[in-house]
């Protein structure tokens, strides 16, 4: 049976949540986070780095969310979570999955950390960085339900994690395109009982640190 070791407020939530769209049996471990918000020390024995989502099938062991998201729908989804492979489409959809950890994800740490207090300076710096990203991803979102296609894909799962990191800094409502897609997101049964079983994606507001 496939297990999934699944930290709390962590990206986990997105394996999660497809596990749930695909109606798989598994096992999950839950781990609390710290009192400062940090992974525990069990972490460290399932692996190396302490971190999660970390997923076991049978002598398999796989870490880092997109990855695992792939292997998950192509090993027990038949792909039906990804456009067709070697389309434009499927491109555009694999170029979106990898945008939330690339393009997006160093302004959202700039503002998140900035707003902690240590290192103020750094909030103004990554604002219109955020406001040009997330005005690039809004745009391609106009008039649209899913980020690409007319159905949830393994894109969607990955995104909806950046809309919790900016509802928890507490800047989604500056960007109302992509904040009814997050809550449109949120509304879907998978995603739901995903954080029934795991909990929610993220905290309400910066309470951590």
């Amino acid at each position: 049976m496939l297990k999934l070791h699944h930290l709390d407020y962590s990206r986990s939530h997105r394996v999660l949540w497809l596990l749930e769209e695909l109606g798989l049996p598994y096992e999950l471990v839950r781990y609390p986070r710290t009192a400062d918000f940090h992974a525990p020390e069990a972490l460290k024995r399932v692996h190396p780095l302490g971190k999660s989502p970390v997923l076991e099938d049978g002598d398999l062991q796989l870490s880092e969310s997109s990855a695992i998201l792939r292997y998950l729908n192509q090993r027990y989804g038949e792909g039906r979570f990804a456009p067709e492979p070697g389309t434009a489409t499927w491109a555009h959809h694999e170029e979106w999955l990898d945008f939330v950890e690339a393009s997006a994800w160093s302004p959202v740490l700039i503002l998140i950390f900035g707003k902690q207090g240590d290192v103020g300076v750094l909030e103004p710096h990554g604002k219109p960085e955020l406001d040009k990203v997330l005005g690039y991803l809004s745009e391609h979102l106009r008039d649209k339900r899913y980020i690409v296609d007319d159905r949830l894909t393994l894109a969607d799962i990955q995104l909806s994690y950046l809309g919790a990191m900016l509802a928890m800094a507490g800047v989604l409502d500056r960007y109302p395109l992509f904040k009814a897609y997050f809550e449109g997101l949120r509304q879907l049964p998978g995603c739901q009982r995903a954080e029934a079983k795991g909990g929610k994606m993220l905290p309400d507001g910066l309470s951590f640190g």
